[in-house]
């Protein structure tokens, strides 16, 4: 059908980048203005211009309001210029509540290639090169900001936790995983994908939801190739989606779950004073993730309900005593696994320690480097999560960001904490697709504290709000380092994603309001 191809899933790409070219952009009203110490700019434009010293703190840095608005001299264009005349050297214009050009021509792109993510024209992998590519063509950012994202250390950190589900599968330790769960819910295929999805959904509190999701995957696919699950069906959909969903959810229940809980708890007291510690924010939120991941697995399994005449296979052997090569694969995996858990005391970055640990399984021949170049998935980690990254940074330095987070929030203001819970919580999830979560925590936290502090709310409430709100990424591949892992395994369409994904976090996002409101009141949080 003419409708579905690829031709036309393309035009339809580029037209709506078109309409949103198309379309006015909203000015606003307040500028800030940062470079001009001295205020020289204000003082020679200060006829249409009103100062909001509310708005002052660094130096260097004040914020204008437009006596005017939709005049000629109420634009930013206007302030460039007048900076330009003044011969005023590193002034920078930024829109405080108005569209600038280079967040409109990003907003172009963004809906473009989210188009394209959901309705795959091209292999994702392209796609996720032509973020970089479209990011310089529309003069968005320079060729360094747009590809160096795709060498971010979240990519490298990403390729170390494939590499160690390449290991474990080749030493045979998965194989055990899989013996252990197939002992526990026999030949079921739903009993299996449960038990693991949940075992290492809640696994996920305590280490990075990316190795969790790499470690169920490789511990599956052999089972669904031995039965026959077939690639697309919705046996396979089920099961491929079900593990990064539940590890999305179980990376709320403590700080080391997930950047992005480690970034709102800083962030909190760095704008506040007050502090969340660890033992805190397992009171406040691991009940959530005990909650929310079961309940994301069952959203997966009533959206692609397993097909029964699949039966687990038996295990007839015996697997024996562990190998020395099981062992020395344990032991170093072990230790890398405790690098990451002690990384607030040691400080070294997750893609450091990971890539010791690989080069440890190369040095004591557990692994080669064939087998790393042979199954790696080089398109997932380098380009579709990198490109991923590259866009998300676009959208808080483009200022597109920013301008929904001052048009959004404002419309919750003076609603009381719940109406501010819930607001926070929508806008974080939403975000946090297009961006890597832990950004999304840090651009929206300085934004709510302060109206947090104006509507009376402890502000602990808003930075557990986006600590656990951003584990949502449930739309778009590119939402989560889980997501693009199990799409590397090409069992599913992003199509497929997005579907459960639109399922899943309405219904999510619900649940975790009312938990957080009846378990938070209950521990006199709120």
């Amino acid at each position: 059908m003419f409708l579905k191809t690829k031709e036309f899933q393309l035009c339809i790409a580029v037209l709506l980048g078109i309409i949103i070219l198309l379309l006015p952009r909203p000015e606003g009203t307040k500028f800030k203005i940062t470079g001009d110490e001295n205020k020289v700019l204000f003082q020679n434009i200060n006829e249409y211009f009103t100062f909001e010293p509310e708005k002052e703190g660094v130096a260097g840095e004040y914020i204008i309001k437009s006596k005017n608005p939709g005049t000629p001299e109420a634009t930013g264009d206007f302030l460039k210029e007048q900076a330009s005349e003044l011969g005023i050297e590193g002034l920078q214009v930024y829109y405080v509540d108005g569209l600038s050009p280079r967040a409109k021509r990003f907003l172009a792109v963004l809906i473009v290639l989210v188009f394209m993510f959901v309705a795959e024209p091209i292999p994702l992998e392209i796609t996720a090169i032509c973020i970089g590519v479209l990011l310089v063509v529309m003069n968005i950012c320079d060729v360094k900001q747009a590809w160096a994202p795709y060498m971010h250390p979240v990519v490298v950190f990403i390729m170390c936790c494939l590499i160690f589900a390449i290991t474990l599968d080749k030493a045979g330790i998965t194989k055990r995983l899989g013996y252990f769960i197939i002992k526990m819910a026999g030949s079921s295929v739903t009993k299996f994908t449960f038990i693991i999805a949940i075992g290492l959904g809640i696994s996920s509190s305590f280490m990075h939801d990316a190795a969790a999701c790499a470690i169920g995957i490789v511990t599956m696919l052999p089972l669904m190739k031995a039965v026959g699950i077939e690639p697309h069906s919705r046996t396979a959909k089920f099961m491929l989606l079900s593990l990064p969903f539940a590890c999305s959810c179980g990376g709320m229940g403590s700080l080391m779950g997930g950047g992005r809980c480690m970034v709102a708890a800083a962030f909190l007291k760095e704008f506040t004073g007050v502090e969340i510690t660890f033992f805190d924010w397992i009171k406040y939120a691991m009940p959530l993730a005990i909650i929310t991941v079961p309940v994301a697995v069952c959203l997966v399994y009533m959206v692609f309900r397993p097909d029964p005449k699949f039966k687990l296979p038996e295990f007839d052997e015996k697997l024996g005593p562990w190998t020395a090569v099981e062992k020395k694969t344990l032991i170093i995996i072990g230790l890398t696994l405790a690098f990451w858990f002690t990384k607030g005391l040691h400080g070294i970055h997750y893609s450091v320690t990971g890539m010791l640990g690989v080069t440890a399984l190369v040095l004591f021949r557990v692994l080669k480097w064939e087998d790393i170049n042979d199954n790696l998935e080089w398109g997932t980690s380098l380009f579709i999560f990198g490109g991923g990254i590259s866009l998300g940074l676009a959208m808080g330095y483009s200022g597109a960001a920013n301008y929904f987070a001052n048009l959004f929030f404002p419309l919750v203001q003076g609603g009381g904490w719940l109406l501010l819970f819930a607001g926070v919580a929508v806008f974080g999830a939403l975000v946090t697709n297009a961006m890597a979560n832990v950004a999304a925590a840090a651009l929206i936290l300085p934004i709510v504290i302060p109206m947090a502090q104006l509507e009376g709310v402890d502000p602990r409430v808003l930075a557990l709000c986006l600590g656990t709100a951003t584990s949502f990424a449930m739309l778009l591949v590119i939402g989560c380092p889980p997501n693009a892992i199990a799409y590397s395994y090409r069992y599913f369409k992003s199509s497929d994603l997005t579907k459960v994904g639109a399922v899943a976090t309405p219904v999510l996002l619900v649940i975790l309001i009312l938990a957080a409101s009846i378990w938070w009141k209950f521990l006199g949080l709120i």
